[in-house]
């Protein structure tokens, strides 16, 4: 064994490399951690078929958390185009550990929805009865202006 394979890593899923889902292949070797959430300040972002985290929104995402050694990092740094799409940095999960993860950046994400209680898994699901969805800018501005 050499001094490569002896290193190891944690890694927080969010969203296709999860159980399930289509790229966690590329976590057959990893230990898995068990179920993980952020800290607050995270948010996921549906990007076409991929999910996306980014950094400074207001929510928690909630994902999965591996043990993986240097070569699963690397299949999922290619399999990500980090650094030039996907960026890998750490993130603090909301025990206070951290742990590495996939982001993009803000200008990637413009104009994209952002997923409602970061769960990937829960994308599709129905909001509550009496439920209703966030107000945008242009609505928020509206309901200023008539309240003068």
């Amino acid at each position: 064994m050499t001094e490569r394979e002896a290193v190891l890593f944690r890694l927080f899923v969010c969203a296709t490399f999860m159980k399930g889902e289509p790229d966690h292949a590329l976590l057959e070797r990893a230990e898995s951690l068990g179920p993980a959430t952020t800290k607050v300040g995270y948010s996921l972002v549906e990007v076409g078929t991929l999910g996306g985290m980014i950094e400074g929104g207001l929510g928690a995402v909630v994902g999965e958390l591996y043990s993986v050694d240097y070569e699963t990092l690397a299949a999922c740094d290619k399999k990500r185009d980090h650094p030039r799409l996907f960026r890998r940095s750490i993130l603090t999960l909301a025990d206070g550990n951290e742990a590495h993860a996939y982001f993009l950046d803000m200008e990637q994400v413009r104009g994209r929805r952002r997923i409602r209680g970061g769960d990937w898994r829960r994308r599709f699901a129905p909001r509550a009865q009496g439920e209703l969805a966030p107000a945008g800018a242009f609505v928020r501005w509206a309901r200023g202006r008539h309240s003068r």
